[in-house]
C-alpha cells in the first residue's frame, strides 16, 4: 500500500507497524515474547478481599444459571440498555459488578485463554455497587425521573497510569508498586457520577515510552497483554492495551485510556472497540503519569459510541452535547464532507466504509498528495518527559518518590533487570541523552511543529470545504496529535484471520462533539462490532 501521509518517528508509541504486526515476524506468531505472565502478581493479589465474594458468585451462578441470565442482558449491551434492565429489576449493580469480576477471574490470568488485561481490582468496587443499588431504590421510592444515560453503578477500568486512592498507580513499572496516591480529577468526576471504579488495566509500560524494542501491551507489573481476537497472532496495539482488550472481552462496561500519539486509537481499532482521543485540555490531565504535558490526554474506550459519549460527558471539563447525549440516536451524515486519503482505498474494509458513508448522505473528497515533514517529534517527547515526570513525582505521586527523575528510575531498574526491564530501557536513555533547550526555545519549537500540522489539515479543509477526515486505525494519529485535532475510531470490520480494523474520524480542534455524531451514524448503519469468539 502506498502511503503518502506523514509517518512520524514516534508512531511506535501506538504500534510497531501500520498493520499492527511487526513485518519481520510471521503473521501466524508475530512475536516471541520474552515475558508472558507477570512476575509480580498472583490471582490472590489481583482480587484481594474480593476473591471470596467472586468465588461464591461463581458457585451460585453455576448452580442456578444466574450468570447466564445476567450474560443475556449485559454481554454486548450498551449503558442505556443495561441501565434500563437494572431499573426494571432484571439485575442489580452489585450483580453487574460481580459478573465482570467473574469474567476477569475466568479469562484474564493463569490459564490457556489468559489476556493479562487487568493489573489490579478495586477492593471498594462491590461497596460502590451496593451504594448505587441503595441510591436507585431511594430514587424509585421518590418516583424520580429515570436517566438511562447515567454512569451510576457502571463498572469502569482505569489505565494504570491514572491516580486513584483505592489502588496504587504503577504505569506498569516495578519501581512504582508503592505509588499510592489521591484521586486524579477525572476519577473524582467518575465517582461524582457514582460510577464503580472496578480496577486498573494493564498498559504498555510508561505508556510505551520506555523500552523501545518491547512489544505493545507489555509491562513489568502486568505482564504481556494479549489480543482476544488472536492471542498470539494479533497485536494489542498500545499503549492503552489493557483498556482496549478489557472492553473487547467484556471485563468492564467501559475503560479509560490515555494517548500521546495513537495510544487510544491503536488499541481501540486493534480490539474492535470505540476509542476517543479528545482535544487536549478537554479532560483534566492532573494525576496522570505523563509523557508530554503538551500532548497527553485521557479518553474513553467502550463497545459502543453512545457509551463513549456518556463516559466522555462525565469526565470532560467542557459542555460537549448541547442537545443531550440522546440526540446521537438520530444522528445522520447528510451534507457532511470528508477528506479521503486515496491510498487507503486499497484496504477493502475502508473502501466499503466509504460506500456506506456515501449511502448515508456524506460527500467524500479524494485528497491530493502533500508531503509534510515534522522533524523533532521524538525530541519534543524527550524534553517534555524529562521535566514532566519529575514534576509528577514532586506533586502527584506518593511522597516516597519526591525528587525522583528518569535517571533514578533507570538506576532502580538495573538492580533487578531481568524482572524490571527485560527489553531494556532504550527510550529512557534517549531522554537522558537529549540536549536541553531554553524554555523560550522549546515553546517556539512546539508552536512551530503544531502550526505545520494544523496547516497541513487546514489546507485540505479550506480548499475542499471539508467537515473532517476519515482514516484507518491510528494511521494519522501523529499529525492529529501535534495539530491538536481530536479523533475517534469505531469498528469497521474484520480482515484476514479476523483482524479488527477501525474507521477513524478526525475533526478540527475542539470539534469533539461532531465526531460522536459522525461515528454514531456510521455505527448505527453498519453495526460491525462482534465480540471475540472465545470470550
Amino acid at each position: 500500500m502506498k502511503k503518502f501521509f506523514l509517518l512520524l518517528p514516534i508512531l511506535f508509541l501506538a504500534c510497531k507497524s501500520q498493520d499492527g504486526v511487526d513485518p519481520k515476524k510471521s503473521k501466524d506468531d508475530f512475536r516471541e515474547f520474552k515475558v508472558l505472565d507477570s512476575a509480580y502478581l498472583t490471582k490472590e493479589q489481583v482480587f484481594g478481599p474480593l476473591l471470596g465474594q467472586v468465588q461464591r458468585f461463581r458457585e451460585s451462578g453455576l448452580t442456578n444459571n444466574r450468570t447466564q441470565e445476567i450474560e443475556t442482558v449485559v454481554l454486548e449491551g450498551s449503558i442505556p440498555a443495561v441501565q434500563q434492565a437494572i431499573f426494571d429489576g432484571q439485575l442489580t449493580y452489585e450483580e453487574l459488578t460481580l459478573f465482570y469480576l467473574d469474567r476477569i477471574y475466568t479469562y484474564d490470568r493463569w490459564n490457556t485463554k489468559s489476556l493479562n488485561a487487568v493489573i489490579a481490582l478495586n477492593p471498594q468496587a462491590l461497596e460502590q455497587a451496593r451504594a448505587a443499588d441503595r441510591d436507585l431504590q431511594y430514587l424509585k421510592s421518590q418516583s424520580a425521573v429515570f436517566n438511562p444515560y447515567s454512569l451510576k453503578g457502571m463498572p469502569v477500568l482505569l489505565k494504570d497510569n491514572i491516580n486513584t486512592e483505592d489502588m496504587v498507580t504503577t504505569a506498569g513499572a516495578a519501581v512504582l508498586r508503592e505509588n499510592s496516591t489521591t484521586n486524579a480529577p477525572l476519577v473524582d468526576k467518575l465517582r461524582q457520577e457514582a460510577a464503580v471504579i472496578l480496577g486498573k488495566a494493564n498498559l504498555s509500560e510508561w505508556a510505551y515510552f520506555f523500552c523501545g524494542d518491547c512489544p505493545s501491551g507489555y509491562s513489568a507489573v502486568g505482564g504481556q497483554t494479549l489480543n482476544p481476537y488472536g492471542r498470539r497472532s494479533l497485536d494489542t496495539g498500545g499503549s492503552s492495551s489493557g483498556s482496549g482488550v478489557a472492553v473487547a472481552a467484556n471485563f468492564a462496561m467501559a475503560a479509560i485510556g490515555t494517548e500521546t500519539s495513537g495510544s487510544i486509537l491503536s488499541p481501540s481499532s486493534a480490539n474492535s472497540v470505540v476509542g476517543m482521543k479528545p482535544t487536549v485540555g478537554t479532560i483534566n490531565g492532573q494525576g496522570i503519569v505523563p509523557i508530554s504535558s503538551y500532548l497527553d490526554t485521557a479518553g474513553p474506550m467502550t463497545k459502543w459510541v453512545i457509551d463513549n459519549a456518556i463516559l466522555m460527558d462525565a469526565i470532560s471539563s467542557v459542555e460537549l452535547f448541547e442537545k443531550g447525549i440522546g440526540s446521537l440516536a438520530t444522528a445522520d451524515l447528510s451534507g457532511k464532507r470528508f477528506g479521503v486519503f486515496p491510498a487507503y482505498r486499497e484496504n477493502p474494509l475502508y473502501a466499503q466504509a466509504l460506500k456506506d458513508l456515501e449511502n448515508l448522505g456524506a460527500t467524500l473528497v479524494d485528497l491530493e498528495e502533500r508531503e509534510l515533514e515534522l522533524k523533532g517529534f521524538l525530541q519534543l517527547l524527550n524534553l517534555d518527559m524529562k521535566k514532566d515526570l519529575p514534576a509528577y513525582f514532586m506533586g502527584q505521586s506518593n511522597e516516597k518518590y519526591r525528587g525522583w527523575d528518569v535517571e533514578k528510575v533507570m538506576q532502580y531498574n538495573r538492580q533487578d533487570s531481568l524482572r524490571s526491564m527485560p527489553y531494556g530501557q532504550k527510550l529512557f536513555q534517549g531522554i537522558l541523552n537529549e540536549p536541553p533547550l531554553s524554555d523560550a526555545e522549546f515553546w517556539k519549537f512546539k508552536q512551530e511543529m503544531t502550526a505545520k500540522a494544523q496547516e497541513h489539515f487546514d489546507y485540505y479543509i479550506k480548499n475542499n470545504n471539508l467537515d473532517g477526515f476519515v482514516s484507518i486505525n491510528n494511521y494519522d494519529a501523529g499529525i492529529a496529535a501535534v495539530g491538536f485535532y481530536p479523533a475517534l475510531t469505531v469498528p469497521m470490520g474484520y480482515g484476514e484471520k479476523g483482524k479488527p480494523f477501525g474507521l477513524t474520524f478526525i475533526a478540527p480542534n475542539e470539534e469533539d462533539a461532531q465526531l460522536y455524531t459522525w461515528a454514531s451514524a456510521f455505527e448505527k448503519a453498519t453495526m460491525h462490532r462482534q465480540p471475540p469468539a472465545n470470550y
